[in-house]
């Protein structure tokens, strides 16, 4: 299983645990690493203080290479009217828990492009490698970063952002199509479904034909097989995120597992009410009530400061029905194993999976 990317990496196999913000723990990268997978920290909502620590308690576990994500999200065009509309729309659903809306909203994120003591910091730190999400990051941060000896990887989820991530210099696109679960890493939110809802399958050979460098599937891969499929493909491997959430390692919540595993495909859906940008989940009653109101969501990440209040006081009355789950569309094949024990799950899937194809393919020619 050497690929372009374990050798990139200095990693045992070709497979990513995704970095999931509110979901992914030290502890979750820790074991993924240690298992010869490529573990990641979601640093995309924490400040450069928590990120290092962060790092340092994944370092203080392992000394395999660790992958930190940061966000790259353009800054959030701040519409003080569109923010109160906003807010009103909210206010009844609020006022069923007995509480207002906040009085305004915040930009409770800040891009990695618009942080300079993060990048100083993962200068200083050198994981084994970075990713972006949400978009490019600047030249120099990339120079930097790389000046360092850190691989860089960028979400890409059509052909014109992975050339994109490609002329910037990265190392590594991750094709990221429609079916992963959790946020697009689409460069423009604005952009129509049509160009972040691409299949990996269609996805996946065009990025791979368009770029130099090696390219990771990510969206709709829940066990070996679909990873053998990425990298018949052309994948130099895969990053599954939807697949971890149900590790004890991970910091989601039983129900949130328990929402996912075995769940129809249907139960998961695109949307931008809850945070401002295109993400997958289970469907709450939030997506089902603003499904085709997006265009009156403020921009990501303030949008989410109002989704978080509204799910942190209907969880005070013990109410799930606004809580955001994110999960993508292989959510059902989920299995309840520990990081480590899934990750030679997979791999040994993975192995059983192209062998089984390479014995259909000599029968099948054979003269």
């Amino acid at each position: 299983m050497n690929t372009a990317l374990t050798d990139l990496l200095d990693i045992d196999y070709p497979i990513i645990q995704a970095p999931m913000a509110g979901v992914s723990t030290p502890d979750l990268a820790v074991a993924a690493a240690n298992a010869g997978a490529l573990g990641s920290i979601a640093a995309g909502t924490l400040t450069a203080e928590k990120a290092e620590a962060a790092i340092a308690s994944v370092a203080a576990q392992t000394n395999r290479p660790i992958n930190v994500n940061v966000f790259t999200h353009a800054s959030p065009y701040r519409d003080a009217a569109k923010e109160a509309a906003w807010l009103e729309t909210l206010r009844p659903y609020f006022r069923e828990f007995g509480i207002d809306p906040p009085d305004g909203l915040s930009e409770i994120y800040k891009s990695f492009n618009d942080d300079p003591d993060m990048l100083e910091m993962l200068v200083d730190r050198r994981p084994g490698a970075v990713s972006f999400h949400f978009g490019l990051p600047p030249q120099y941060a990339v120079d930097a970063l790389k000046c360092a000896g850190i691989v860089t990887l960028c979400s890409a989820t059509t052909v014109a952002e992975a050339e994109a991530v490609a002329a910037r210099g990265i190392d590594v696109v991750i094709a990221q199509s429609g079916e992963a679960g959790g946020h697009s890493g689409v460069f423009d939110p604005a952009a129509g479904a049509g160009q972040h809802g691409i299949g990996l399958m269609a996805l996946l050979p065009q990025v791979v034909a368009a770029v130099d460098r090696p390219v990771v599937a990510a969206g709709g891969i829940g066990n070996g097989a679909g990873i053998a499929a990425a990298l018949t493909l052309g994948a130099a491997g895969a990053q599954l995120g939807t697949a971890f959430i149900s590790c004890p390692e991970s910091a989601a919540p039983a129900a949130h597992h328990d929402a996912l595993v075995g769940a129809p495909g249907k139960a998961t859906a695109v949307t931008s009410a809850l945070s401002g940008r295109p993400a997958r989940g289970v469907v709450n009653r939030l997506m089902r009530d603003m499904a085709g109101r997006e265009s009156e969501v403020p921009d990501y990440p303030v949008a989410y400061d109002a989704g978080k209040a509204l799910a942190d006081a209907a969880k005070d009355r013990e109410n799930g029905e606004f809580s955001v789950m994110w999960g993508g569309q292989a959510a059902p094949m989920n299995r309840r194993l520990p990081a480590g024990e899934l990750v030679a799950c997979l791999v040994r899937e993975t192995r059983e999976a192209m062998t089984l194809a390479n014995d259909r393919l000599n029968n099948l020619f054979r003269p």
